[in-house]
């Protein structure tokens, strides 16, 4: 389905992101699921795999991974004005969510039902980071080697304190060197 709409109007890239912005609270993991829905099953933009690897390229440099990403997808489309769109589309809604909260909410942060609220918004996003995780699991995690590189980097990070990028540099080598035969056939 990837390149059923080969490009999207800005306005669309810009539209589309915003609307993911808006409607998701926790960050880029828990946006991987509606951006799944809109920009692979809905619009056919790019496809999972694509997906899954704009999602792994966001999270390996600097920045937030769902603007990373959604500036890896409108650049795909658009080039540097895609990339200039979705950003824009990805970052408006939480910058004026950001301006009214300090606006008129910052004097209620220590009211003990306004720390409550954000209690129960945290047990429900840990809920979609693991539907994100499960989901991404599904579609990177396919084989016994890849299931070994994501159960190793797990592993090295929890249990041995190693740092996320050595891991990322780690899987990105053994993954040139384990699957190059794939990448041929």
């Amino acid at each position: 389905m990837a390149g059923k709409t080969e490009s999207p109007k800005l306005l669309e890239l810009f539209s589309v992101f915003a609307r993911i912005s808006a409607i998701t609270i926790g960050g880029g993991y828990v946006m991987f699921p509606l951006m799944k829905s809109e920009v692979v099953d809905s619009k056919g933009w790019i496809s999972d795999e694509e997906l899954v690897d704009y999602y792994a390229l966001g999270q390996s440099v600097p920045g937030i991974i769902a603007m990373n990403t959604s500036t890896l997808i409108g650049y795909r489309k658009r080039g540097v004005s895609g990339a200039l769109a979705a950003a824009a589309g990805m970052a408006m809604p939480s910058v004026i969510v950001i301006l009214l909260i300090a606006a008129f909410l910052t004097p209620y942060f220590d009211q003990p039902w306004v720390q409550k609220a954000f209690a129960g918004i945290r047990a429900a996003v840990v809920a979609m980071i693991v539907m994100a995780v499960w989901q991404v699991g599904q579609k990177s995690v396919n084989s016994l080697s890849k299931g070994v590189i994501a159960v190793g980097s797990f592993l090295a990070i929890a249990g041995l304190g190693m740092h996320p990028v050595l891991m990322i540099l780690a899987g990105g080598l053994l993954g040139a060197l384990l699957f190059r035969r794939e990448a041929a056939a």
